[in-house]
């Protein structure tokens, strides 16, 4: 956090999230029904996390405890490791404390799933599809594949660049490598896919899990690209991506499915599911602060924000970022280490960002805190930088547009004034979100069950997506549905 990252970095940065880190082997499914497999035996232990695997977990917020979650996903796991391919392997799932909706093994055995993953899913078949999918990527050794190739990768470009004195020709062959590197990973993805699907199908869930829950990823995806301002067309992806397309993958999935059997065989296991995820954390972790649309609160730190009109912000350790008008807008907040014997206009002016104008730098007061702001102008983007003394930390607000008009400046600097030390009303107020399970009356709706939701932009599109549903009338008297609460 000492540096700012380039403009470039700090507009992908904004847009990045990583959603649906994994997926699953090929040859075909049985066509035979499969039979329901016994409890199973003891199995041997996963060796205790490495230090590069606790890093790799602190990196998605550490280990998230919720004793239903965590028990739901080890009877899971119980019934699909004797069903895989490898059924003495040692595996072991940890839940993550993450938001982001995502899931990945190790070689050793571990599988990790976000909870925000959970929050995504419908039913205990979607989830074992996801963790089936990774033991797909355990048992087919698709990391020591992916590395084998990546070596030689690297070695057949520098032979051509360095050995043979031809360093034009090298690059020119690293980039095919490279592309043929995405191509395998993306197979790998499929592959560990149709695995995934029959050891579900084995393990007595149903198979059309997979594509259920491919399809609300595809979703998920499609509406955060809309209120991020871009294309929501989820089947564009860059070349370079590691993971196939969602409909590619969706419809490679139901076509494995359906070689298993017609829909309706196996447990889908909504209801248990739906117990088990009840009252589990939802969006940012707690510690880090809360976002409520273009509200950032702190209580733990004890200060808050407003971001300009139109921006979807973005919570995670290191910073709040936030994008809008397509990407053509972009801003982060976080907290930087400046002495107390330095000022706030001197460390604007110390060179952590290029093309400072240093005429711009201002003396200003925000909310009674002492600050500094400055302009600065890059090749491609303009920024409005200001620097807020908080206490014994220093915030730093960084605004990047394409073209800083007067109006444009005038909004950053209008959110910029919103910064403020919490009052003890705000802080009493200010509670996590959580996933709570209602059952619908005889009156309800999208409409009316979304009402309640603590969700500024488009409550019933959240819904609908929560819940797997496609449109209001889906919603049915008795039934238990997902929602968002405080």
């Amino acid at each position: 956090m000492h540096r700012l990252w380039g403009a470039a970095k700090l507009i992908l940065l904004a847009l990045t999230l990583c959603i649906g880190g994994c997926n699953l082997e090929s040859e075909k499914p049985e066509i035979a029904a499969l039979p329901v497999l016994p409890p199973p035996p003891a199995r041997p232990a996963v060796d205790p996390p490495s230090p590069e695997q606790k890093r790799l977990i602190a990196v998605f917020g550490g280990e998230y405890h919720s004793p239903a979650a965590e028990h739901f996903l080890n009877g899971v796991l119980a019934k699909l490791a004797p069903a895989s391919d490898v059924p003495g392997e040692p595996y072991k799932v940890t839940l993550l404390n993450s938001p982001v909706v995502n899931a990945f093994a190790l070689p050793s055995g571990n599988i990790y799933v976000t909870r925000g993953l959970l929050a995504l899913a419908n039913d205990t078949a979607e989830v074992a599809a996801v963790m089936a999918h990774e033991i797909g990527h355990i048992t087919a050794h698709h990391a020591a594949q992916r590395a084998e190739l990546e070596k030689r990768t690297f070695l057949v470009g520098r032979v051509v660049s360095e050995v043979l004195d031809k360093p034009q020709e090298g690059e020119q062959v690293s980039q095919r490598l490279q592309l043929s590197l995405a191509s395998f990973s993306r197979q790998q993805e499929l592959d560990a896919d149709q695995i995934g699907i029959r050891v579900i199908a084995r393990a007595g869930y149903d198979p059309y899990g997979a594509s259920r829950f491919l399809q609300l990823l595809g979703r998920s995806m499609s509406l955060r690209a809309s209120l991020l301002g871009q294309s929501p067309n989820g089947d564009q992806v860059d070349i370079m991506a590691t993971h196939p397309s969602t409909p590619e993958r969706v419809a490679a999935a139901l076509a494995a499915a359906r070689q298993i059997g017609a829909p309706g065989i196996g447990e889908a296991g909504r209801n248990a599911y739906l117990t088990a995820i009840q009252g589990i954390d939802y969006g940012d972790d707690p510690s880090e602060g809360f976002i409520r649309g273009r509200l950032f609160l702190h209580p733990k730190l004890g200060f808050a924000f407003t971001a300009p009109e139109g921006f979807v912000l973005e919570n995670s350790a290191q910073a709040v970022l936030g994008i809008a008008a397509g990407g053509t807008e972009a801003l982060r907040l976080d907290r930087v280490d400046v002495a107390a014997s330095t000022s706030l206009e001197s460390y604007l002016a110390s060179g952590w960002i290029e093309g400072l104008k240093q005429s711009s730098i201002e003396s200003v007061t925000v909310n009674g805190l002492p600050a500094a702001t400055a302009t600065a102008h890059g090749s491609e983007w303009t920024f409005r930088l200001t620097a807020i003394r908080f206490g014994s930390d220093v915030y730093r607000m960084i605004f990047a547009t394409r073209t800083l008009t007067s109006d444009i400046d005038a909004a950053f600097r209008a959110s910029m004034e919103t910064f403020h030390r919490m009052s003890p009303d705000e802080t009493k107020t200010a509670k996590p979100l959580r996933i709570e399970i209602v059952t619908a009356g005889a009156n309800d709706t999208a409409e009316s069950l979304a009402a309640a939701m603590p969700v500024p932009e488009r409550p019933v599109e959240h819904f609908l997506l929560l819940n797997g549903l496609e449109k209001s009338s889906d919603v049915k008297a008795g039934e238990r549905y997902k929602v968002i609460a405080e």
